[in-house]
């Protein structure tokens, strides 16, 4: 299978760069080519690549912008839209991540991580550079735990790892979305599957 992807970035030398360094893989066709926000998600919605490769300081509408209408939570058919910017800035790393993106690098990825992150990404995998990962994990870290509902799905960590277990309470059903969480299960199951 092929990777169709559109570049997004304001700076045309920027731009003819990836293309060469994308041109030279088999599996990876680059499409498409915007300047600014505006011109990505008409490409996108015209061309309907696997991968955006989307620049976040644009002029006309920026890249934050551009992928919450790609991929946002409203969107009915999202985009995959990886985010590669020279800023290293946590506030841009949330806002992507918020907004849709399915990854964010650096531009001073090498080129074979920038072609192994599109392939991961158009797989269906996240991705986040390493040294955003760090920063992203400590935040996670910091923000308090929502206190978990009366009742919910609890993965055992033992066995093949397909056993779930309900602890019953006045919480939501089971089927319910946020009524899974993992760790140690509340009760045990008694099928012998597990």
């Amino acid at each position: 299978m092929t990777i169709r992807v559109v570049l997004v970035d304001d700076q045309a030398l920027v731009r003819a760069g990836f293309r060469m360094v994308l041109d030279a893989e088999a599996d990876i066709e680059v499409v498409g080519e915007a300047a600014d926000g505006l011109q990505a998600v008409q490409a996108a919605h015209r061309l309907r690549p696997e991968v955006v490769l989307m620049d976040i300081r644009m002029p006309n509408l920026d890249g934050i912008q551009a992928t919450r209408r790609l991929a946002g939570p409203d969107v009915a058919d999202p985009v995959c839209v990886l985010i590669l910017t020279t800023y290293d800035v946590d506030e841009y790393v949330f806002a992507a991540l918020r907004a849709g993106a399915c990854g964010f690098l650096l531009k001073h990825t090498s080129p074979e991580e920038l072609v192994a992150a599109i392939r991961t990404v158009a797989s269906g995998e996240g991705l986040i550079a390493p040294a955003v990962t760090r920063r992203l994990i400590a935040e996670f870290a910091r923000t308090p735990a929502a206190p978990a509902p009366p009742g919910s799905w609890s993965g055992s960590p033992s066995g093949n790892g397909r056993c779930w277990s309900w602890s019953p309470g006045a919480g939501p059903t089971p089927r319910s979305p946020g009524s899974w969480s993992l760790g140690r299960p509340r009760s045990r199951p008694t099928s012998g599957g597990c």
